[in-house]
């Protein structure tokens, strides 16, 4: 099953207030491990991004005015989302601010069932305890040491290891093999992921079935 990791960076909190989105990361994962596909671009929000915004992510007005609009990506976007759940902590920001962009350039919006929120998860799960993304991070033992700033592919990567923690699914193993024969890995800004597999040889076959015989004798015979 494949499903999206979403997070997104804004000029500030309130829509209402004309604030718009500067930052996109989008992770897949595919049976909970990342693929090779990500989505990623920062934005020209065609407005001033506020003080209190700058302190969190950095992205400046100077730094933003190069990039795209929205209207340029919003069909790539799209596509990449389509018929996939997508994964968001603290969906209703940042849902109501992608459609707020959709709406701008008169594309469909995003249906809110096809959305998890991990920060619904969290409440749920944790009553009464830190759920923010860095205290999620800290209860499952995730290093969050670059999280310096809130930028969208770095939440993005934490998330998706919370995520799998919120639901009780083990988090593939992490191992930074040489071996290509046993490793398939992927790096791209920034974030490299490793799923190693095992295949056992025949003389280990041979000897794991006869330990279970052995013992299966010891315990019922």
């Amino acid at each position: 099953m494949k499903e999206i990791v979403l997070d997104t960076e804004t000029t500030g909190l309130s829509i209402k207030d004309g604030h718009r989105i500067v930052e996109i990361g989008c992770i897949e994962l595919d049976d909970l491990v990342p693929t090779r596909n990500i989505f990623h671009f920062y934005l020209n929000p065609e407005r001033k991004v506020s003080e209190k915004a700058f302190e969190v992510h950095g992205y400046s007005d100077e730094f933003l005015s190069t990039k795209p609009k929205f209207e340029e990506i919003a069909d790539e976007f799209l596509d990449f989302i389509k018929d996939k759940k997508i994964i968001i902590h603290n969906a209703e920001f940042d849902i109501g601010h992608l459609n707020n962009e959709l709406s701008l350039v008169s594309k469909p919006k995003i249906n809110i069932s096809n959305v998890i929120d991990t920060l619904e998860l969290a409440r749920n799960k944790f009553p009464g305890s830190g759920i923010s993304l860095d205290a999620l991070c800290r209860r499952f033992r995730i290093d969050n040491s670059k999280r310096e700033k809130h930028t969208a592919l770095i939440d993005c990567d934490l998330l998706a290891k919370v995520y799998i923690n919120l639901i009780d699914q083990k988090e593939p193993t992490l191992n930074l093999v040489e071996d290509n024969k046993t490793k398939f890995s992927f790096s791209k800004g920034g974030l490299e992921y490793y799923k190693r597999v095992i295949t056992p040889s025949e003389e280990e076959l041979k000897n794991h079935n006869e330990f279970l015989k052995k013992d299966l004798k010891k315990n019922y015979f």
